[in-house]
């Protein structure tokens, strides 16, 4: 089976980490590095360059890389990528997954300490052994031993947007069958919690046989856990579980509503049902009264209207002060997508991004959108291509003539992820930063730094004049790298301080700052910005996870400064 051009790049990716473990030369080992990032950025179509003999051609391939290319885009395979791997241990590639542990790293483990696998990892660490070798000491084995943890633990888990394509699939297959009179996907995926460890999905029918039937022969199933009457689970390719209970159709939305609530959201809801003389549970509200007749619902508004709560909309549900606020009447009118106008901190082909200033501008028109202001990254973040002083002038030129044409009636509004230093000071001096519509202010390096030291740094840009926007705020990438240390009450008081708007960086790998902080930040008058961190035309649409996450974390349309008109966001901008 070919790959495409993604795939080849983390082939060749893999070659250069294995090339550099066995300690192969520099220049060979970045030849196949550039090669990926090339690939990474294509806009071309692949095919026609390797057709055409001009992928040889472009900078930093040459004929032996093309030809490698071409092999993995027929073939799906290369012998010179497997005979490498055959060459190490089997285990040694798993210990470049963790995090802070690269190829230089894993290389001295392995000569040093004849350490092969994870298993042989983590043993070492317990013992000490690894706090010996040179470059590492004790503070770098106590990071292992946490990456080795959080990777067992990110195992389990999986993220929502590798989740949604099946739940899609799974739904509209059940809703297709005679028998399912209603169906939906409930627990932590209802919630839109960013990761979800196993699927719960509801069917209402009197006829559960073949639904289980047809459920357990699905294509993609590795195991059936578990095949009954009115329940049966499977665990699909990639691990996660899939749970399929069948319900009478008129217990269905007490069921739904159960199996999608938190565990604290369940016992409020207990609770208030005992309240008033009800018990509650996943088949319904049944009166302590054995002669009184049995609340129905008909759908979940009903579910809640039978215990005299306005309908609390699934995302809310996880037990954090969402019964009192629909007894109250004031559960907050949650952001939509449809009340987005543009999106901030987006790249281009300039730095790290695949599509160009006019592939986004067209994709943004197409989205219906006001403006889009692109942030390429800025000169220190050299490995993502940012720009140095001068590209980024004729970067700011460019987007003036593209606006001044008419071709496109979207505004794009010129800017830059502008890296906050170690000290906290920005990547460009002030003079630069002046001349853009937008500044994005972010941490791509420097993740160690304890506490203190790192909320300093993060309060300090927020204090800087020039900046609008601090990016993804913790740095965490979901299942793969935990949050830098950080006081984030401190970081939204100086935010709220300093009238800037904190992201919620909606890449489904980031999904960050973290819905429990929105509530808080809000309070204190901080806006929201949900912005895509687009590094492809297509990667735009990811603003829907970014609003999954506001509403779960209560905000409302007036607190989302991209749901402002573009003439209430260029105010805002320009108020430095």
């Amino acid at each position: 089976m070919s790959l495409d051009a993604e795939g080849i790049a983390e082939v060749l990716d893999e070659i250069a980490r294995i090339l550099e473990l066995n300690g192969e030369n520099p220049f060979k080992i970045r030849a196949y590095h550039n090669g990926a990032r090339f690939l990474e950025s294509l806009t071309d179509d692949l095919d026609e360059l390797i057709a055409s003999g001009r992928l040889a051609e472009q900078p930093g391939i040459g004929e032996a890389l093309a030809d490698k290319i071409a092999a993995l885009r027929r073939d799906g395979r290369l012998d010179f990528h497997e005979k490498l791997r055959a060459s190490l241990p089997a285990g040694l590639l798993d210990i470049l997954t963790i995090p802070g542990v690269g190829p230089k790293k894993t290389r001295a483990l392995w000569k040093e300490l004849g350490i092969t696998d994870i298993p042989g990892l983590q043993a070492a660490c317990q013992e000490g052994r690894v706090a010996t070798l040179k470059g590492f000491g004790e503070k770098t084995q106590a990071r292992i031993l946490d990456g080795i943890r959080n990777r067992e633990a990110y195992g389990k888990r999986h993220l929502w947007a590798a989740v949604e394509p099946l739940v899609e699939t799974l739904l509209k297959g059940l809703r297709q069958l005679p028998q399912v009179r209603m169906a939906e996907a409930a627990g932590s995926f209802r919630r839109n919690r960013e990761t979800v460890g196993d699927l719960d999905v509801i069917v209402g029918s009197d006829e559960p046989r073949p639904i289980m039937d047809w459920f357990v022969a699905r294509p993609g199933i590795a195991e059936v856990t578990a095949h009954g009457e009115t329940k049966s689970s499977v665990r699909v390719e990639g691990g996660l579980q899939v749970d399929l209970r069948v319900v009478p159709p008129a217990q269905f939305f007490f069921a739904l509503h159960h199996f999608t609530g938190s565990k604290d959201h369940n016992v409020a809801m207990r609770q208030r049902a005992l309240s008033m003389g009800l018990s509650m549970s996943e088949w319904g509200l049944a009166p302590r009264d054995p002669g009184a007749k049995p609340p129905q619902a008909a759908s979940e508004r009903e579910v809640f209207a039978a215990l005299g709560l306005a309908w609390v909309p699934p995302e809310l549900r996880e037990g954090h002060g969402e019964i009192d606020a629909a007894e109250a009447g004031a559960l907050p009118d949650l952001v939509s997508l449809a009340d987005l106008r543009g999106a901030f901190h987006n790249h281009t082909t300039e730095s790290d991004g695949k599509s160009t200033l006019e592939q986004m501008a067209a994709a943004a028109e197409a989205l219906g959108w006001e403006y889009l202001s692109i942030n390429d990254h800025s000169r220190t973040s050299a490995y993502a291509g940012g720009l140095e002083v001068e590209r980024l002038l004729r970067q700011v030129d460019a987007i003036k003539a593209l606006n001044a044409s008419g071709k496109f009636k979207v505004r794009i509004l010129s800017g830059s992820e502008v890296d906050i230093l170690r000290d906290g000071s920005l990547d460009y001096p002030d003079d630069i930063l002046a001349k853009l519509d937008v500044v994005v202010v972010s941490v791509h390096a420097g993740f160690t730094l304890d506490e203190d030291e790192q909320t300093a740094r993060l309060v300090r840009a927020l204090e800087h004049p020039l900046a609008h926007i601090l990016g993804h705020a913790t740095g965490r990438l979901l299942l793969q790298r935990e949050p830098y240390k950080v006081n984030l009450a401190k970081v939204i008081d100086a935010a709220a301080a300093n009238g800037k708007s904190i992201e919620l960086n909606a890449y489904p790998r980031r999904l960050d700052l973290d819905w429990t902080h929105w509530r808080r930040a809000a309070e204190k008058g901080v806006l929201c910005s949900i912005n895509p961190d687009a590094h492809l035309a297509d990667h735009l649409a990811y603003v829907r996870h970014g609003v999954n996450v506001a509403r779960k974390g209560w905000l409302t349309k007036g607190q989302v400064l991209n749901t402002r008109p573009l003439r209430e966001v260029l105010r805002w901008l320009g108020r430095r």
